[in-house]
């Protein structure tokens, strides 16, 4: 079985003209249940964060300011959604989504998040449309229940996870690795425990070469019992945030690898589907489903 985590709340009423694109978490789901991939045996579904959990990776006054609708007009810019009750509702429903993708990865041995990989979101703000570090919020609970000893945050999106490495910054049992678009969102860059800056226009064969050695040598280094994968579609060369030139092949190709590889190493992973902008959504859907799709043919070859 693969273990599948979404939400109906994931999408909510939100302005069809906005850049970050709310509907295709739902568009998602649908792309799935379509093809046969997920199904009532195998789809879970979260529930509300506590304040106690997100406070293990989070400001208790910026958490408490977020939820009860009190954050500057400077802080929600910062952010860059409107703040609306369903923005709340889904916000408190992703980091619970990826701790349950984590926890079922555990079991399982691979779950994959529709949803998740809000990596710039920092540990006093949110920036970049997130607001709470799913990525963080899970490694801390997991580490500090004592479900693993050691994690992988292999972050393959195209903007560098600037918020989850300097939350995990003072956590040498949390690695962080960012493959990313050097040139690109966010200006000010924290550093990660391993950071990949790559060029502009970089293109399939580098970019999968490149992915498939950095892999290999966290998980040779760090020996994990969880790999966190953020496979950020933003890496497309039509999407209007990545600059990169990578294929939606190579993107599936990318997914295959990492899954195989941390299977190879008999490491579970939880994906999460982190950052894509197209206009197309439904194309922008189909494409976040590749490594849902990939996870699901290396388990019936299994």
């Amino acid at each position: 079985m693969l273990p599948l985590v979404t939400h109906p709340e994931y999408s909510y009423p939100f302005p069809g003209e906005h850049r970050f694109p709310m509907e295709k978490f739902g568009l998602l789901l649908s792309h799935l249940q379509d093809k046969g991939i997920a199904t009532p045996a195998n789809t879970f579904r979260p529930g509300r964060a506590r304040p106690a959990l997100l406070r293990q990776a989070h400001c208790p006054e910026y958490v408490s300011a977020f939820i009860n609708g009190t954050l500057s007009a400077r802080a929600l810019r910062r952010i860059g959604l409107p703040f609306s009750e369903g923005l709340v509702r889904r916000t408190l429903l992703a980091p619970t989504g990826t701790l349950l993708t984590a926890q079922l990865a555990l079991k399982h041995g691979i779950a994959c998040h529709l949803a998740g990989g809000t990596h710039h979101a920092h540990y006093d703000y949110g920036a970049g449309f997130c607001v709470i570090n799913d990525l963080a919020v899970t490694a801390r609970a997991l580490l500090a229940s004592n479900r693993v000893r050691r994690l992988l945050i292999f972050d393959c999106d195209v903007h560098q996870g600037d918020g989850t490495a300097a939350i995990l910054a003072d956590e040498p049992r949390a690695y962080t690795c960012s493959i990313h678009c050097e040139k690109n969102f966010p200006v000010r860059k924290h550093n990660s425990d391993l950071d990949i800056g790559l060029e502009r226009g970089l293109a399939d064969d580098a970019y999968l070469g490149t992915v498939r050695r950095t892999l290999g040598q966290c998980l040779e280094a760090v020996q994990p019992d969880l790999v966190l994968y953020d496979a950020g579609v933003d890496v497309y060369a039509g999407d209007p945030l990545g600059l990169l030139a990578v294929s939606e092949g190579a993107i599936a190709e990318r997914e295959r690898l990492v899954i195989r590889q941390c299977r190879q190493a008999g490491v579970p992973v939880a994906t999460v589907i982190g950052g894509g902008y197209d206009d197309d959504r439904q194309a922008l859907a189909r494409r976040h489903a590749l490594v849902i799709e990939q996870a699901w043919r290396l388990l019936q070859q299994a």
